[in-house]
């Protein structure tokens, strides 16, 4: 299940996207502190997130997953892609960091400073939880007003 792909395509030159990242990477990557999960049972994935201290968020001008809320309300705190369907729920600086898509120095360096100075980013994180269980709740919320868009 580790190299299985879930969104998207495989890699077209026969690799998994894992190899094709130690192919590119791998000797420059400290295999002790990068971990190859694969796909998780649902409490196995809440648990990686409430232990994570970074969530990164990229997508580009497509739609936001559970992925990344599910980050916002574990308490991660999450770097996401200055996107029309990121920006829907990260406020830059309040409930989560934004980055252009293609700035990868800008992404590295907002991840360095999260992992850096967790403590900075305490009240980030309890904002974009808040945010999460207060306007996006599941049963409370998400499900009923689907129901009630169906029944009308």
């Amino acid at each position: 299940m580790e190299n299985d792909t879930s969104y998207g395509n495989r890699p077209p030159d026969g690799l998994t996207w894992k190899q094709r990242l130690l192919k590119e990477v791998g000797e420059r990557l400290d295999l002790s502190r990068v971990h190859f999960l694969g796909k998780l049972p649902s409490e196995a994935h809440l648990r990686v997130l409430q232990l994570s201290r970074v969530h990164v968020y990229l997508t580009y001008p497509y739609f936001v997953s559970w992925s990344m809320l599910e980050a916002m309300s574990a308490g991660c705190v999450v770097i996401g892609s200055n996107t029309p369907p990121v920006t829907e729920f990260i406020e830059e600086g309040k409930t989560g960091l934004l980055v252009d898509f293609f700035d990868v120095t800008g992404l590295a360096d907002r991840v360095c400073k999260a992992l850096a100075e967790p403590s900075r980013f305490d009240d980030l994180r309890k904002n974009a939880r808040n945010l999460i269980a207060t306007d996006y709740d599941r049963d409370n919320i998400c499900i009923p007003a689907l129901l009630k868009m169906f029944a009308s």
